[in-house]
């Protein structure tokens, strides 16, 4: 019986010491194939050339990052706010037409989808189908763009009709508009950037590798106009990226973009200025990237990369916001919305005052009044409107700096109801004039 228990002893332990010799041998296999791994990544199967714009090319040699930048064109409904669905602003808000009266963007204005499709839906916009546009347009519309501009120059490339380089525009955002192709390294490939950097006294060649990762989204993702004849890009940031700076620019160097048919104002419009927010906002203090909440950093299998699935933060909040924010995923997202619905309301509020000043603007000029005595409430109008598009064309509903956008706001309505009592008061002078009262 002892002999017994002994023998089944020796066995338990046999068996256990096999079992053990195993398993240390698969956990050093498996760490030996992601060592292997890691170290093949990334597989060197093509030269990709200098000029090489198409990703699946890059693709060949980047799988994993190819595969996230195809999931671009895909369709992952609506946020709160945004999402990739498109959809017609002008009919889900028909103040704009008003607002926007006389400019592209009163014909059409629709919510953006993927990278994917950033050439594909400028050129079926009604914007570039019914209006002449420069070619200043294909910037960062088009990988193509660095190419024209390097064949062109700078100046030719941008004021040539968007028509006429239309057959030379084949692909939409491109591996090339970010990176090295000889090094891999992030870079800055749109020459309006790195102008309008330099103007602000920063070298981007100096840049650190957290900064770029905020850069190159910048390169696209912020206000601009087309100055001169040569309608050259331009980022009117020499003064400084709020839009108190960017207000006193536009004043310097003279530039509107369109006249209101309802109200004659001289306007502005602002387009996309996601930079610009974000940079007065709390996560660019504390040294947060564009691409940390946008296209953060994942792993298959042993490797790294950063998510090429470019898309709202809200469809990736354990990536995007728990790697920092130990919050539950629900609690976070109703912090996002609750900015964002804040922010919404204060956008509604400031049409409303908008809309009014338009109103008074549109009665005094119906009246008679002149030029000269509605220059003050039309100067209004537009510094109002600036403030409005700023926010309400910035693509995080305020998010990427609440209080900022608050405050941009504030000033907007002030400025609304000022255009509004500054026309309302000809109204009345006149009205007194003509009834001889005191």
């Amino acid at each position: 019986m002892k002999r017994s228990r002994q023998a089944l002893l020796y066995a338990f332990v046999f068996i256990g010491a096999v079992l053990l010799t195993v398993g240390v041998a698969a956990l050093l296999l498996n760490i030996n194939e992601r060592q292997n791994e890691a170290r093949q990544s990334p597989l060197r199967i093509v030269e990709i050339g200098a000029d090489e714009l198409d990703p699946a090319v890059w693709g060949q040699n980047f799988p994993v990052q190819y595969e996230m930048f195809q999931r671009t064109a895909e369709n992952y409904g609506r946020t709160t706010f945004g999402g990739s669905e498109p959809f017609s602003h002008l009919e889900a808000n028909p103040n704009l037409l008003r607002l926007y009266a006389g400019y592209a963007f009163s014909i059409e204005y629709n919510e953006e989808r993927g990278h994917a499709y950033a050439l594909i839906d400028q050129r079926e916009s009604e914007r570039v189908l019914q209006r002449q546009q420069p070619g200043a347009c294909a910037n960062c519309h088009s990988a193509e763009a660095p190419l024209l501009i390097a064949e062109m120059g700078w100046e030719e490339f941008n004021h040539t009709p968007y028509n006429d380089l239309s057959a030379n525009l084949h692909t939409g955002s491109s591996c090339h508009d970010c990176h090295d192709p000889e090094t891999m390294e992030l870079t800055i490939t749109r020459p309006a950037f790195i102008n309008a950097m330099a103007a602000r006294g920063i070298d981007v060649a100096e840049a650190t590798q957290q900064e770029m990762r905020t850069y190159v989204c910048a390169q696209c993702h912020v206000e601009y106009y087309f100055a001169g004849e040569d309608k050259v890009l331009t980022f009117p940031w020499a003064n400084g990226l709020s839009i108190d700076n960017i207000e006193t620019y536009y004043q310097e160097v003279g530039h509107i973009d369109w006249t209101n048919p309802e109200t004659g104002s001289p306007l502005l419009k602002m387009q996309h200025p996601e930079f610009e927010m974000y940079s007065s906002g709390i996560h660019s203090r504390a040294g947060v990237a564009c691409a940390d909440c946008h296209m953060p950093y994942t792993r298959v299998g042993s490797v790294k990369y950063s998510d090429h699935w470019l898309r709202s933060p809200l469809t990736n909040v354990s990536a995007a916001c728990q790697t920092c924010h130990n919050v539950d995923e629900d609690e976070l997202i109703s912090r996002v919305v609750a900015i964002q619905t804040t922010t919404a309301g204060l956008v509604d509020d400031t049409e409303v005052a908008i809309l009014a000043a338009m109103d008074a603007i549109s009665a005094a000029m119906a009246g008679g009044a002149t030029d000269e005595q509605l220059l003050d409430a039309r100067t209004l109008h537009r510094g109002a409107q600036m403030r409005w598009d700023f926010v309400s064309s910035e693509n995080s509903t305020g998010f990427h700096s609440p209080q900022e956008a608050a405050r941009i706001l504030a000033e907007a309505i002030d400025l609304a109801r000022q255009a509004q009592i500054s026309a309302l008061s000809i109204e009345l002078a006149e009205t007194v004039s003509v009834t001889g009262g005191s």
